[in-house]
C-alpha cells in the first residue's frame, strides 16, 4: 500500500515534442496517478524531450528533459540522474514507462530498495532477449501490459509469474472522441463529397512501420474500386516512409483515389474520424492501438489484424472485424463487406453501441478504476540482493 504522501518517479520517452502510443499512454498514467494521489510527488524524466519543451514545475510534479543533450549521452543521462535522484530522495515507487529503462530502475531496486513498475505496450517486449532488460522485468515488482496479448506473450517467452503481470490496457477521452456528421471543411479540403465512401488510417508512415498494413489497403483498393468506383482512402500521418508510399500509389495508379493528409493537428484528428465510413489498419505488430478505440468512440467500424495486440481493443471481434495482415483476399472481402454494411456481426454498424461498449471497457474511468486497485495492491516483501558497484548495473 503506497502512502497517503507517496512519491513517484517516472522515466518517460517523452510527453511533449511528439505523439505516439506511447506518449499518449504515458500522459495518461501520470494525470491519473496525479488525480489519485493529489498530496504525492513526481519527478518525470523525459529522455527526448528538450527542457523548453516541458511545461513550468507544477505544485507536485518536476520535468526533467533531457533532450537537448546528444543522443549518446541520453541513455547515460536518463539512468545517472534518476538513480541520483531517487538516492536524495527515495521514491515510494519507480515507474518505467518503456521497458528499456527498466534497467535504470532496476538499479535503484539494488542499490535502495525501492519498487519498481515496467510498462510494456507491445513490440519492444516480444522476443526479448538482451540480458539486463530480462532481468529488470524478471526483477520488477509488477509489469504492467498494455493488452492481454502481451501479457500472454511475456508470459510464454519470460522467466514472469502470472503474478507479476497485471494488465492496464490503453485509454482515451470520451469527450474528445464523438460521433459527428461529416466535416464540411474537410470533404472541401480533401475534394471529397459527403456520399462517397472513404476509408481512414490513422499511423506513423516509418520505415520501421509498414506491418501497420497501409500497404495491403493499398493493394486491396485496386480491386474495391472495381465495385466502388469513388471510393477513397485517407492515409493521415507522416514519417520517412512517405516517399516509397507515394512510388507504390503511382504503381498501382490510383493517384486519384487516395491522398496522404501528412501530420494532422490533434483538434482534427476526431474530425477525420467522422469523415471516413470504415476504420482500417490490419496491422500485425500492435502492442494494442489507441486509434482503434479513437475509432470506435466515434461510432466507426473497425478492420484490424488478429496477429498482434489489436485483438484486444476490438474484444476479440465482438466489436470490430478481425482478419489475417497477411490475406490480401481476405481483407478485401471484409472491407466490401464493411462498405456495404452486409458484414455477419451487425453491431459493427451500430455506432452507438460501439461507443458505449468501449467507454465501459476501455474509457478513463475504467483506467482509473484500475490503476487504483493496482497502487492499492500491496507489494509483496521481496528479497533485496546485496548492494552491487552502480558499474555492473549499467
Amino acid at each position: 500500500m503506497l502512502p497517503s504522501h507517496p512519491h513517484f518517479l517516472l522515466l518517460c520517452p517523452n510527453l511533449f515534442g511528439f505523439k505516439g502510443g506511447i506518449q499518449v499512454y504515458s500522459q495518461f498514467l501520470l494525470d491519473s496517478l496525479r488525480s489519485l494521489y493529489p498530496q504525492g510527488s513526481f519527478d518525470v524524466f523525459l529522455k527526448y524531450d528538450q527542457p523548453h519543451q516541458c511545461p513550468a514545475p507544477l505544485i507536485n510534479t518536476r520535468f526533467h528533459g533531457l533532450g537537448a543533450f546528444p543522443r549518446s549521452l541520453q541513455t547515460l543521462l536518463l539512468t545517472a540522474q534518476p538513480i541520483l535522484s531517487g538516492l536524495e530522495k527515495t521514491p515510494d515507487l519507480a515507474i518505467a514507462t518503456h521497458l528499456n529503462y527498466g534497467i535504470t530502475c532496476y538499479a535503484l531496486k539494488r542499490l535502495a530498495g525501492v519498487p519498481y513498475w515496467i510498462i510494456v505496450h507491445g513490440l519492444e517486449g516480444w522476443n526479448l532477449e538482451h540480458p539486463w532488460r530480462v532481468k529488470a522485468l524478471q526483477n520488477a515488482d509488477r509489469v504492467i501490459a498494455v493488452s492481454e496479448y502481451t501479457r500472454d506473450r511475456l508470459l510464454a517467452e519470460q522467466p514472469l509469474t502470472p503474478q507479476q503481470i497485471s494488465v492496464l490496457p490503453n485509454t482515451f477521452n470520451p469527450q474528445q472522441f464523438q460521433p459527428a456528421p461529416k466535416p464540411e471543411y474537410l470533404l472541401k479540403r480533401y475534394h471529397l463529397n459527403p456520399n462517397q465512401p472513404i476509408l481512414l488510417t490513422v499511423t506513423r508512415l516509418g520505415k520501421t512501420a509498414t506491418y501497420k498494413g497501409y500497404d495491403q489497403i493499398l493493394k486491396s483498393l485496386v480491386t474495391l474500386r472495381q465495385t466502388i468506383p469513388n471510393l477513397h482512402y485517407l492515409l493521415v500521418g507522416k514519417g520517412d516512409d512517405t516517399p516509397r508510399i507515394q512510388a507504390l500509389i503511382k504503381h498501382l495508379n490510383l493517384q486519384d483515389a487516395v491522398t496522404l493528409t501528412g501530420f494532422i493537428p490533434d483538434h482534427e484528428l476526431c474530425d477525420h474520424y467522422n469523415l471516413c465510413d470504415v476504420f482500417a489498419m490490419p496491422s500485425k505488430g500492435e502492442g494494442f492501438g489507441i486509434v482503434y478505440l479513437e475509432a470506435l468512440a466515434c461510432g466507426k467500424p473497425v478492420l484490424a489484424g488478429n496477429q498482434d495486440g489489436s485483438i484486444d481493443p476490438l474484444l476479440r471481434g465482438k466489436i470490430g472485424c478481425l482478419i489475417d495482415p497477411d490475406n490480401l483476399p481476405e481483407i478485401t472481402h471484409n472491407l466490401l463487406q464493411l462498405l456495404h454494411q452486409t458484414h455477419p456481426n451487425p453491431r459493427l454498424f451500430q455506432p452507438q453501441t460501439l461507443r458505449q461498449t468501449t467507454i465501459q471497457t476501455f474509457g478513463l474511468a475504467q483506467f482509473k478504476q484500475t490503476l487504483t486497485q493496482l497502487t492499492d495492491y500491496s507489494l509483496s516483501p521481496q528479497y533485496f540482493p546485496p548492494i552491487l558497484p552502480i558499474q555492473s548495473l549499467l
